[in-house]
């Protein structure tokens, strides 16, 4: 029962599998964008389902596929229309208190609406953990979900994965800049537990012969590659294909994992409330028990030296197609754990400038803050509210951007990310960073006599009382940074004279 390898589709007149259709979910994310790519390869018919279409727009295959504006709470009759296979790639972690049982219900929404629709089979990538086990409450809930997805009529396969490894993924930026940072770290016990991490690419694999499989598949399909070894032994292997000294590891055994999270969040992309199931996935055992997937698709898995060496070259050079950030995440937002009240104030901050430019190259301008570019003054200020922000487990700066000229919706910038743009006009920045309210940075242009005029506006919505002490306590800072941020972008404008290709959504 051999599956064709994800990376290597047929050539043109050999045997296919009929071509499937295939609903994705989670396709803005770091799994599903890869898998979409993977089943275009393969010929197969691919329809996207996103609250927000546009945060599609950049990728690559996006005039390939259908997409389908549906929340995955609310009515997916649309999306379900004469679908095939649909794949479960979605997680509620950190979206407010009640998130698992958030988790489960967006479960059953997708089951019965796939159910409806005549769908017949559900694919869904969870984690690996013994269930006999004292598991995680983040683990819990994604054996939970595999659970409320397989709990109907439709043949539903759940994919267990541990650690995945991959450029850009949450697990393999964590193991990089502890490795790379820290030659010499004090480490929990759990760094000596033994797990059985898996190459993004064999992830794939699976993923895309259990949707071509014809024979019936149902049930749990543990998965890991050829190798079981520690966290411990991981960084090494890292350190030793990354090409550092040995790194020297001091174990004590009062690091718990919720401390260990933070301090993860702090040295590493990874923010505290992601790192936690993580480091969750790490203080147990989690290796495969159950070899029926290896049976079932007996192709040859990366092995983790191979793997790693794969990942750290494509981050060398910038070849990332997803990262794990890609997607929002309520993990971001302070929303998320927020009361539900706002008390109805909006305060702002509005400047405004004429500059000697066209709208165009204004906007482009505009669409070149942060990152590496930086936010053109009051440096020092930017960076001491990035780190205050990563200590308290927000993203900070680290983020960056994924390219130094363009932008579109849905794309992080540092602590912010691209709520909604116009070409030539508009730019809202939505703030993931942590603070007591909601927060945008929104620029528009408009053409006048002599250029452009634009508009920055910074809004801020808080809440309760710490909301309001928090704006007036920071409202000098605005005067020191939003003021040379304006006239910084206006001399970015003037310094371009010739036209550069817009950012435009495809």
């Amino acid at each position: 029962m051999n599956s064709p390898l994800v990376s290597d589709p047929p050539p043109e007149g050999a045997s296919l599998p009929t071509p499937v259709r295939v609903l994705v979910s989670g396709a803005s994310g770091y799994i599903g964008g890869r898998l979409v790519t993977e089943l275009l390869a393969h010929r197969h018919h691919v329809r996207c389902v996103a609250r927000d279409p546009r945060k599609l727009d950049p990728a690559p295959w996006r005039s390939s596929v259908e997409v389908v504006r549906a929340d995955l709470a609310d009515d997916l009759t649309a999306a379900m229309d004469q679908i095939d296979v649909a794949v479960f790639l979605v997680h509620s972690i950190g979206e407010g208190s009640d998130w698992v049982a958030r988790e489960r219900a967006i479960a059953e929404n997708f089951r019965t609406a796939a159910e409806r629709a005549g769908v017949g089979r559900i694919v869904y990538l969870g984690g690996l953990g013994d269930d006999r086990s004292n598991l995680s409450i983040h683990l819990q809930s994604r054996h939970d979900v595999g659970a409320t997805l397989a709990d109907g009529p439709i043949e539903t396969v759940e994919l267990r994965a541990a650690v995945v490894i991959g450029s850009g993924s949450a697990s393999f930026e964590m193991l990089r800049y502890l490795t790379e940072v820290l030659p010499v770290m004090v480490t929990p016990k759990w760094v000596d537990t033994l797990c059985q991490p898996i190459s993004i690419r064999d992830v794939l694999r699976y993923l895309v012969a259990v949707i071509e499989e014809p024979a019936p598949l149902a049930g749990i399909l543990e998965i890991g590659g050829p190798d079981v070894v520690s966290y411990a032994r991981m960084m090494a292997i890292y350190a030793e294909q990354a090409g550092l000294k040995k790194r020297r590891l001091l174990p004590v055994p009062v690091l718990t994992p919720r401390l260990s999270s933070l301090w993860v969040g702090l040295v590493t992309p990874v923010p505290a409330q992601l790192a936690r199931p993580l480091v969750d996935s790490l203080v147990n055992s989690v290796t495969v028990t159950d070899h029926r997937a290896e049976t079932l698709f007996p192709f040859a898995r990366v092995p983790l030296a191979e793997s790693i060496n794969k990942a750290v070259g494509r981050t060398a050079i910038g070849d990332v197609p997803t990262k794990f950030d890609d997607a929002s995440s309520p993990v971001w937002q302070s929303a998320a754990t927020d009361p539900g009240w706002t008390g109805g104030t909006e305060v702002t901050d509005v400047r405004t400038l004429v500059v000697a430019a066209d709208p165009h190259r204004t906007w482009q301008a505009v669409c070149r803050v942060g990152g590496d570019r930086g936010w053109y003054r009051g440096e020092m200020l930017w960076r001491a509210r990035g780190l205050a922000d990563q200590i308290a487990g927000g993203p900070g700066l680290r983020r960056g951007r994924r390219h130094p000229d363009h932008l579109a919706v849905g794309e992080p910038v540092d602590f912010w990310r691209v709520e909604d743009l116009e070409v030539d006009h508009r730019l809202v920045l939505h703030a993931e960073m942590r603070l007591p309210g909601v927060a945008w940075l929104e620029w528009t242009i408009d053409p006048v006599t002599d250029g452009s005029l634009i508009v920055q506006t910074a809004r801020f919505r808080p809440r309760g009382l710490w909301g309001r002490v928090y704006w007036y306590a920071v409202a000098p800072f605005h005067g020191l940074v939003f003021p040379g941020l304006l006239k910084g972008i206006a001399q970015d404008a003037l310094s371009h004279p010739e036209p550069v290709t817009a950012a435009a959504p495809h």
